[in-house]
Parts: structure tokens; C-alpha cells; sequence
């Protein structure tokens, strides 16, 4: 509304000034004109009780209709471009945009009004937010398919066996065709974590709970895994009772844990939750081998990956830390990922501690 309001002023400002400039225009024009012929031709000058202008009169009515008219013109002109040159761009482009093309972008005039600039700079930036979304929407596709892939390649591969007689039915390659079941159902969950948390409509079941023995849970579930990847687990756990879902919490520390497991130098992994001053933090830290300063920007994005964690460890889906964030941010909290003081990384997760906090 401020937007219109400018801009309506803007408009008046401009017929103000010009109406202004023709009178005055016209005022001094006529002191000059009737001086001159009072001087040098008063002849032909109407007399007081003649209706009808003089030749020379109906000249000067004649040119100053005429200069105000195209004073008029030329001010219209320049306010016009002013204003539709950015609307017309704008309108075209919107057609584009509507087509499919995403790249279009809109151009204003030089001096384009306040508002019909701020309305150039608001499409352009609306396109590329559309643009960037499509180019994202490409990626999850693809990365989507990529990591499904896998899993279903080796179960369709293993059941055609079976079926044909290849394979033999024996435990060993069921728990091999359990373990890609459940790796699969466990991608479908991060996707489904993360899908909802982007549309905000990730649930949470709040409740007041100790969540250290949660975590001790985890960790115990887990051992095997840890202690083979050559990772000893220190826990640091306060006791007090603390708000949050236990369930997304455990899944949260679950994906902390597993990218420990699959990035992470063999060496003490530390485990801290504490709460001070109203927040809640459940840290995991590890001795190495870090992560580059350029990665840590994008390290809880979906699908986002480091060079020397693919050269390492290629499997993996890269999900894991889009759904500790999407936990965190769903608890109203934040996840950030530093250096630790054993050289390597230290995930964490901070939230209220309390549902009044």
C-alpha cells in the first residue's frame, strides 16, 4: 500500500509541475509577447471592446497551445517510460515464466520510479528462487534415484536367484536380503523426515523426559558397530529432565552416530548432553579427520557429501545430517557442526530446554 501510495504521488508531483511550468510559461510568455507589440506593432493589437484577437494574437494563442501541448507530450513520454518500460518487461517475462522459461529476468528504464523498480528487482528475484527450486528439484530426483537404486538392484538380483535356482535358500543370504530391506526402509524414512520437515509439517510428540538414558540406549545399541570401526564411545550426560520427542532424538543421535561410524578416524568418540541457561546441547565429537572450512556451510544439506567422505566411504546416502537438522529445527533449535578439540568435528544439536523457555 506504502508502494502505491509513492507512486500516486509520484504521478500528481509530475501533472503538478507541469501544469505549474505551463502557466508560468504562459504568464511571462504573454508579458513578453504584449510588451514586444506595444513597442513595435500596437496597431495590431485587439482593441478593448473587440471580441476577436488580432492576426498576430491568434499566432501567439496558436504557438503557446502548441508548446504547452508538447511540453505535455514530452513529460508524458518520459513518465511513461518510466513506468511501463519495467511493467511491460515485467509482463513479458511473466508470460515466459509461465512457459517454462525460468531463466527470464525483467529490466527497468533508467530512472524507473521507486516502486516500479522495487517490482523489477521482487520478479527477478521470484525467478530465481523458481529457478534454483526447479534446478534442486532435478538434483533430489537424481539423487533419489541414485540412492534407491542400490538397494533395490541387489534385492531384485538375490529374489531373481532364488526364484531360478541360482542361490541357495540359506540364513546367510536372508540376513543379506534383511539388511538391504532395512537399508532401504531406513532411506525412506530420512526422505520422509526431511520432506516434511521442508514443508513444516514435521510432528514432534513432546514430552518431559531423561533423555540420558535414551542416549544410553542408542550407544549400547550401536557398540558393536562403533567398537569395530575402532570407536570408543565417552559419555559426558547430565540427568536432568529436558522437553524434546525422545524418539526424533534418538533418531537424530542414531544419524550422528552412523556418520561417525562411516567418517570418522578410529579414536575416543565423545557424546555430551548438558543443560544450561534454558537450552539443552547433545554433542558428538570425534578426533578426525575433520571437515574442510568450504564443506561446513553445506554439511547438513540433503545429499551434500565431501570429496574425502566419498573417497573414503562411497556408500552412504548423505541424509543422515539433513534429518538431524531438520530434528533440531523442529524442536525450535539449531544444529551447527565445528572443529573439536581433538582435531576433528564436533556435531551439535541445542534446543529449549524447557516448553516455557
Amino acid at each position: 500500500m506504502s508502494g502505491m501510495h509513492g507512486l500516486r504521488r509520484q504521478i500528481v508531483l509530475a501533472v503538478a509541475l507541469l501544469v505549474l511550468s505551463v502557466m508560468v510559461a504562459t504568464v511571462i510568455g504573454s508579458y513578453v509577447f504584449y510588451g514586444l507589440m506595444f513597442t513595435y506593432a500596437p496597431d495590431h493589437i485587439s482593441n478593448p471592446g473587440e471580441w476577436l484577437p488580432t492576426g498576430p494574437e491568434w499566432g501567439w494563442i496558436l504557438s503557446s497551445t502548441l508548446g504547452a501541448v508538447a511540453l505535455a507530450a514530452a513529460v508524458a513520454i518520459k513518465l511513461s517510460q518510466r513506468l511501463l518500460v519495467p511493467l511491460t518487461s515485467v509482463a513479458e517475462n511473466l508470460r515466459r515464466v509461465s512457459q517454462g522459461d525460468l531463466a527470464a529476468r525483467a529490466t527497468g528504464a533508467d530512472g524507473t520510479v521507486g516502486e516500479a523498480s522495487l517490482l523489477v528487482e521482487d520478479f527477478n528475484t521470484m525467478a530465481e528462487r523458481l529457478e534454483r527450486m526447479a534446478s534442486e528439484q532435478a538434483f533430489w530426483n537424481a539423487a533419489i534415484a541414485h540412492e534407491l537404486r542400490t538397494p533395490v538392484t541387489v534385492l531384485r538380483g538375490r529374489l531373481q536367484g532364488l526364484a531360478e535356482g541360482v542361490f541357495l535358500p540359506e540364513p546367510k543370504l536372508f540376513r543379506s536380503l534383511l539388511a538391504q530391506a532395512e537399508h532401504l526402509g531406513g532411506l525412506i524414512e530420512d526422505l520422509r523426515v526431511v520432506g516434511l520437515a521442508d514443508s513444516g509439517h514435521l510432528s514432534l510428540r513432546l514430552e518431559r523426559c531423561r533423555l540420558a538414558d535414551d542416549i544410553r540406549g542408542v550407544v549400547a545399541l550401536l557398540g558393536p558397530d562403533l567398537q569395530a570401526a575402532g570407536l570408543a564411545p565417552a559419555l559426558d550426560l547430565a540427568e536432568d529432565e529436558i522437553d524434546c520427542d525422545p524418539g526424533r532424538m534418538r533418531q537424530a543421535l542414531l544419524a550422528l552416530l552412523e556418520n561417525a561410524r562411516c567418517h570418522a578416524l578410529p579414536g575416543t568418540l565423545r557424546i555430551v548432553l548438558d543443560c544450561a541457561g534454558g537450552q539443552a546441547r547433545l554433542a558428538v565429537s570425534d578426533d578426525g579427520p575433520g571437515i574442510a572450512p568450504e564443506a561446513v556451510a553445506k554439511v547438513f544439506e540433503a545429499f551434500q557429501r565431501g570429496e574425502e567422505a566419498r573417497t573414503r566411504r562411497p556408500s552412504g546416502s548423505g541424509l543422515g545430517l539433513a534429518v538431524v537438522r531438520a530434528i533440531a529445527h523442529a524442536h525450535s533449535g539449531q544444529a551447527a557442526c565445528r572443529p573439536s578439540a581433538g582435531g576433528g568435528t564436533t556435531f551439535e544439536i541445542a534446543w529449549p530446554a524447557s516448553r516455557g523457555a
